[in-house]
């Protein structure tokens, strides 16, 4: 058969969107893969499914899976090209939209200016709940991985993220202490990790070395778990600016018990089909 996709990112966070409410495709994890190889498929870090929801008060369902075929909850650049996706082909006249996923319910909105803005929920700092191995709720955890040693902030939205603040972002290892600390036995579910250099109390630079995708060139969901991270040690104020290398997001978290916002544009590269 003929997949109709279209090729979007975020920040270059790229992604391939696929609606499943007018074309009915079976994705197993060798198809993901399949379509996510750079060289003999279409590429992307993840692909979007667009399916019916579950709830009738609902607009839509969001699926996510990284490019080795593994299902994740959530994905924030994702979210905002999910936004861009259903607005642009006319599936929704609603702002802002309602989408279900595996994280819980987001609510999406296009503003004047293009920007996607997204409401990405409470962030989940009890440890057992990120998951995270630790006997109790601390502001900073040590871990030891690849033989040394690292201060980490643990913060769920949705899929579990370490952040660690850095001096020197641009230079720092990603891949090799991503790959080490995102495979320790201490995060069951494995870990995004997040890199994060404070510039000052309003901005931050950010590197990520996502589960199942590798470093990418922006990460949404990481971003906010950095400004969680960033402004319960009284790093950062109550807005910041993430910069990573695909670009800015605009972040607000107003403090425990209440949801982070996320800003940040959505691009349409091209539309196209596959034969699978």
């Amino acid at each position: 058969m003929l997949l109709r996709f279209t090729k979007m990112h975020g920040l270059g966070n790229d992604f391939v969107v696929i609606d499943r409410l007018s074309q009915h495709v079976r994705l197993t994890k060798g198809l993901v893969k399949r379509l996510a190889d750079r060289r003999f498929g279409i590429g992307f870090d993840q692909l979007l499914v667009v399916d019916h929801p579950h709830d009738p008060d609902v607009d839509f369902r969001y699926s996510i899976y990284n490019s080795d075929g593994s299902e994740v909850a959530q994905c924030g650049n994702g979210a905002r090209c999910f936004a861009r996706y259903v607005t642009d082909k006319r599936l929704t006249g609603r702002n802002p939209i309602r989408v279900e996923t595996n994280a819980g319910l987001l609510e999406l909105q296009i503003r004047k200016d293009q920007q996607v803005r997204v409401n990405m929920g409470v962030p989940e700092l009890e440890p057992q709940r990120v998951p995270f191995l630790a006997p109790q709720r601390a502001l900073t955890y040590t871990l030891e991985a690849g033989g040394r040693q690292f201060e980490l902030s643990a913060v769920s939205l949705g899929n579990p993220h370490a952040v660690i603040v850095v001096d020197d972002c641009a230079n720092t290892p990603v891949i090799e202490l991503g790959q080490h600390i995102g495979a320790h036995a201490d995060f069951p579910q494995g870990v995004n990790v997040g890199f994060m250099q404070v510039l000052n109390r309003d901005n931050f630079e950010l590197r990520v070395f996502e589960r199942g995708a590798g470093e990418t060139l922006a990460c949404g969901s990481g971003a906010c778990a950095a400004m969680v991270a960033g402004n319960t040690r009284g790093l950062l104020a109550n807005k910041a600016n993430a910069h990573m290398k695909g670009g800015l997001l605009q972040l607000e978290w107003r403090g425990e018990g209440e949801p982070v916002f996320m800003t940040g544009p959505a691009t349409t590269v091209y539309e196209g089909h596959i034969r699978i």
